[in-house]
């Protein structure tokens, strides 16, 4: 028998549902290692960062927490936002923290509309519809450059300045990594999503990377839209897309937009991925912590179960990723959905369910 693969994870529950949906992803894992006969194991160590920990040290991770996680194979995160932390200084703080410092460049959205789940998009063929949002994870508009001033001049009179950093290795390593994507789909085809009629300066260069870029791909389809525009045929023409690849800001968004029409937040894993592999990366869910529902036990588990997946695959358990992801379809298409989407089962019933029919969908496969 050949040696146990043995992997350390880095658990960040954070926030609000973040500890729930976190606790649900990391029983899946457990059970497919408990499964495997000795294939792999997981080390968790847990760390309690978040706005509680800001709220009685007056940060929101420990000093060098950073320098911490980096002997880690991968960082299993939760949500980040609770009242009483404002919100730029909660995401500053841990999650932006976090990808800056480990370049975690490349931001995975998957866009999939599960079976059983409400139609929130009148489209004549939903079931076919799956594509990927690409997000430049690194600068863009989060780059956090800019400042406050004048503030001495009296009330109202204070200025901010929010700068937007675009460098063509930023632009050129995420456009490539969409087209090297997209080639290991069936359709080869890549959108770049762009305000470069307004912003006349950074996204002007990303979209001369892109046109450069797209040459070394003859064999992929491209599309370029702008970022209005592209909102628009993410409701209308969603045949259209198939990888898109947009900056930090726009890909943000559009990556929300595309969840909501898939039925809902709770549904969207992510991937914060450093491609070179030198420091580990983060998975999460798209979602946010959800105070309003945190502790009843109702919260949606699939974007974090969906993240463990994506976070197997990075580690080269693909098979039993792709087992996480038939499960989740095959309990949504048996009608056991969450509130968020129309249904009664709670975070719980939702995990059993998806631990059941692992097996099932193994015996199928």
């Amino acid at each position: 028998m050949s040696e146990t693969k043995r992997i350390r994870l880095a658990v960040i529950p954070g926030d609000g549902i973040g500890t729930e949906v976190v606790e649900a992803g990391l029983r899946i894992i457990n059970h497919l290692a408990e499964a495997s006969n000795g294939k792999f194991e997981f080390e968790s160590d847990f760390f309690p960062w978040g706005c509680e920990y800001y709220l009685e040290h007056g940060k929101m991770m420990e000093e060098g927490g950073v320098e911490r996680l980096r002997g880690y194979d991968a960082i299993y995160f939760g949500a980040v936002g609770f009242p009483g932390v404002p919100d730029h200084v909660s995401l500053w703080g841990l999650r932006l923290a976090i990808c800056q410092g480990f370049d975690q460049w490349a931001n995975i959205r998957p866009i999939e509309f599960l079976p059983g789940v409400p139609r929130r998009l009148n489209h004549p063929d939903v079931d076919s519809l799956n594509w990927v949002l690409i997000r430049e994870n690194s600068e863009g508009e989060y780059s956090g450059i800019g400042g406050r001033n004048f503030s001495g001049r009296g009330l109202g009179k204070e200025v901010a300045v929010q700068s937007a950093l675009f460098t063509e290795h930023g632009c050129e390593r995420i456009i490539r990594y969409a087209f090297d994507l997209a080639r290991t789909r069936k359709r080869k085809k890549v959108t770049s999503i762009t305000k470069s009629n307004a912003q006349q300066y950074g996204m002007v260069l990303w979209d001369e990377v892109f046109s450069r870029v797209s040459k070394d791909y003859p064999d992929v389809e491209t599309d370029q839209w702008l970022v209005d525009a592209a909102a628009a045929q993410f409701v209308l023409k969603p045949e259209e897309l198939e990888v898109v690849v947009a900056s930090n800001l726009f890909a943000d968004i559009l990556s929300d937009l595309g969840s909501a029409l898939a039925g809902s937040l709770g549904l969207a894993a992510s991937a914060n991925i450093n491609p070179e592999g030198n420091t580990p990366s983060m998975f999460e869910s798209v979602h946010g912590s959800a105070p309003d529902i945190a502790g009843q036990g109702i919260s949606n588990p699939i974007g974090a179960i969906g993240s463990a997946a994506l976070m197997l695959d990075h580690l080269g358990l693909n098979e039993e990723a792709e087992l996480i992801n038939k499960a989740i379809a095959e309990t949504t298409r048996q009608g056991i959905l969450t509130r968020d989407l129309g249904g009664t089962y709670n975070t719980d019933e939702i995990t059993d369910s998806i631990i059941e029919n692992l097996s099932k969908v193994k015996a199928e496969i």
